[in-house]
């Protein structure tokens, strides 16, 4: 299983964008406020049109009320400030956790600090801050299913030769 983890999430667009990757990927959702939005916000649930029966989502009041509910979960965090590219990293274990800061702060540094080695970047053009949340969702869920070579996945359909 892979859990996709927002923390404190601002734009309830990306969010909706990213309970819609999380149903066609059969991924969970954890929302951890304070949030931007209400999850009953109209742009969120338009974000994620008609998905939002086919997935799971659980949201917490804090980062404290997370941890208690999941004390042994060690979270891969997504960070421009990480070291280790998001292909390097081994998406081994049967529950699989991506760790996503909000828009505007990204994950904060004494969370980084405190497992760096669980932190990873999606690789971009100096410069650059970061991709839009939504997008580096998609990309690092997708390197995780890359590397399970797409197991529980359907083939949807073959181009005609």
């Amino acid at each position: 299983m892979i859990h996709i983890v927002l923390l404190e999430p601002e734009i309830p667009q990306n969010t909706g964008n990213i309970s819609r990757t999380c149903a066609v990927t059969g991924a969970h959702l954890h929302l951890i406020g304070p949030m931007g939005f209400s999850i009953e916000d109209r742009w969120l649930k338009r974000a994620g049109l008609d998905y939002w029966d086919q997935l799971e989502v659980f949201t917490y009041d804090g980062w404290d009320d997370f941890r208690a509910k999941h004390p042994h979960v060690r979270p891969w965090m997504a960070s421009s400030k990480a070291a280790r590219s998001y292909c390097e990293a081994p998406y081994e274990q049967d529950d699989v956790w991506l760790l996503f800061g909000k828009e505007t702060k990204g994950l904060p540094e004494a969370l980084l600090e405190s497992d760096p080695e669980r932190a990873v970047r999606i690789p971009m053009r100096p410069g650059a801050r970061c991709l839009n949340l939504s997008n580096a969702v998609a990309v690092v869920v997708y390197e995780v299913l890359r590397q399970r070579d797409f197991s529980g996945l359907q083939e949807q359909g073959k181009l005609a030769r």
